[in-house]
């Protein structure tokens, strides 16, 4: 029996298809083979022959369901936290216009770029025992003893997980909100719906992809946190992560190590899968907007008492301890004879002049301008690497295919991944013949990329399937070639999404540590790794010179964001 020719069109359609999302995924398929399972599976694998020799030990699987028990509860009760502040938040940026709005969008991505220890500092010197706040109220109220105890407590990793993480939020769902059309909302106002209704049965239906995916990404930089816990939650407080790197690096105990990151994994790969299931519903097509036509100033009271409510708690949460890091990084603190609690303070820049100054003369000595530009070379080819791997997977997962269910999972674990276990896991892959990396600075934004490539994909991802596919139609159907479609209908609309995508890429790249600290040359640091070198000496010039550092490394990532807030998208009128 002979097929009809409109069946054989159909066939000859769908194979063009599968080639065509084969075509996509090639090169990121291979990049994550290459540069993140190669390492995964060269641990595993150390691993597996240490515990067959050795064993893995009785106590170990008892030790299993207690950090795992809690890095679920406080990674979901702090993605829960997160949401409740930036969601409102994202609304405030995608629909207001108000004086500062540049300044505080700007504030709100600084924490996420930071390095952990900077964060963990920073509340430290507001809120920790010899903080800006205990401090003044021990002199106020005459206390021998700190009177807020904020160190070591849950309430402290909460708040510290909202700190960091509120950014994603606002630029993955606020992103998505301003490019979101406002004719469906203002057509069920005239029919009778309320503010409310409108946003539960309108505008959040509309964004559940944005929010989904926000949502997930926070969850799981929640679930591998590591600084946060150990520096801001101590010793009764482990997660997998801690756990991991207490086993790999103070027990040598690699077995064990193997065996919780491959835990960690499982879960990461079971989310991404769950994630991949409910997304499989595409986002409803809308005309996009290309102009500031959704963005207005506050008119009513109540939308000035939401937008000044949230930029002042944004200030509250996001200033005070940055600003107070930048503070104490010009203020030394010396306990007053006689006053019992009493603590002298006095401005000083000798932590600053200290920063150029190798007074032990150790040929590993980096100035702080060398290290930040390690750190903007680092960032720049991070995002290079992440835009173009970003932009085929993002095109690849525009086409409905089997294909796409296998292979975007995967392209979420190395947020899932240790970043303990992926730094040995390329000290072991890449340390023999044919890639013998370990002394090339490539591995570094390499490391950098496999974990911004999952946040451009997010942020590309709802701009391109809210193209509707009647723009590109039309301009076909007016003689433009397949290049000529991409340049003139997707490419303006895409720009604001992949700005922001490179604002992700670039953010995760100046801030990153944890496999920085194993792969980069001792010649080679960026400021996050200087910024450890001072901290882990004692001494209160090396955390002083810390606190300098950390102060340099935020108006470094400032000023480069402040850059790229000023881009504007070619011949419209919108502002990133």
């Amino acid at each position: 029996m002979t097929s009809s020719p409109a069946a054989s069109l159909t066939d000859r359609r769908k194979r063009a298809n599968r080639r065509t999302v084969l075509f996509l995924w090639a090169v990121p398929a291979a990049f994550l083979l290459v540069f993140f399972f190669s390492p995964l599976a060269a641990v595993f694998s150390t691993a597996a022959k240490t515990a067959l020799s050795d064993g893995l030990g009785v106590d170990l699987w008892q030790r299993i369901w207690r950090p795992l028990r809690f890095t679920f509860f406080q990674a979901g009760l702090s993605t829960l936290l997160t949401l409740l502040l930036g969601l409102p938040a994202a609304y405030v940026f995608a629909r207001f216009t108000f004086p500062g709005k540049k300044l505080l969008r700007v504030l709100a991505t600084l924490p996420f770029i930071l390095p952990t220890v900077v964060a963990a500092a920073g509340f430290n010197a507001f809120l920790g025992p010899r903080g800006l706040v205990n401090v003044a109220l021990m002199r106020w109220l005459d206390l021998a003893a700190p009177p807020v105890a904020f160190m070591n407590t849950l309430t402290a990793i909460l708040v510290a997980h909202v700190f960091y993480n509120v950014s994603v939020v606002i630029r993955v769902v606020g992103s998505a909100w301003a490019q979101m059309n406002t004719r469906q909302e203002q057509v069920a106002r005239v029919l009778g719906a309320s503010a409310w209704r409108t946003l539960w049965e309108v505008t959040l239906p509309l964004l559940k992809n944005a929010i989904f995916g926000a949502a997930l990404l926070v969850f799981l930089f929640d679930f591998t946190s590591f600084g946060v816990i150990l520096m801001l939650g101590g010793p009764k407080f482990a997660t997998l992560e801690v756990e991991i790197y207490l086993q790999a690096m103070h027990m040598l105990n690699l077995p064990a190590a193997g065996l919780l990151s491959a835990i960690q994994l499982g879960v990461t790969l079971i989310l991404t899968v769950a994630s991949s299931r409910l997304h499989t519903q595409r986002d409803t097509k809308m005309m996009p907007l290309l102009h500031n036509e959704a963005v207005r100033r506050p008119q009513s009271r109540g939308e000035k008492w939401l937008v000044g409510g949230i930029a002042l708690i944004l200030i509250l949460l996001l200033v005070l301890p940055t600003g107070s890091l930048a503070l104490r990084s010009v203020t030394r603190l010396d306990a007053a004879r006689g006053e019992r609690g009493a603590v002298a303070a006095a401005l000083t820049l000798d932590y600053y002049r200290e920063l150029f100054t190798n007074r032990q003369g150790s040929l590993f000595y980096v100035p702080p301008i060398a290290a930040a530009r390690n750190s903007l070379l680092y960032a720049g080819a991070t995002v290079m690497i992440s835009l173009v791997l970003g932009l085929l997977v993002t095109y690849a997962l525009a086409r409905r295919s089997r294909v796409n269910r296998v292979l975007e999972p995967l392209l979420m674990l190395p947020l899932g991944a240790s970043a303990v276990t992926l730094g040995l896991g390329f000290i072991l892959a890449f340390n023999r013949p044919p890639l013998q990396l370990l002394s090339s600075p490539v591995l570094v934004p390499i490391a950098h990329s496999l974990v911004a490539l999952p946040f451009v994909v997010r942020t590309l991802q709802p701009a391109l399937v809210s193209i509707p596919d009647s723009l590109r139609q039309a301009a076909a159907s007016m003689g433009a070639s397949p290049w000529q479609v991409w340049r003139e209908v997707d490419f303006p609309i895409m720009t604001r999404a992949a700005l922001v995508s490179a604002i992700f890429a670039f953010t995760i790249s100046l801030g990153e540590f944890g496999a920085t600290s194993f792969l980069s040359r001792p010649e080679y640091p960026t400021l996050p790794v200087a910024i450890f070198r001072f901290l882990s000496q004692p001494g209160a010039l090396n955390y002083g010179q810390a606190l300098a550092m950390s102060t340099l490394l935020m108006l470094v990532c400032g000023g480069s964001i402040l850059l790229l807030e000023q881009l504007r998208l070619p011949g419209v009128g919108i502002e990133l």
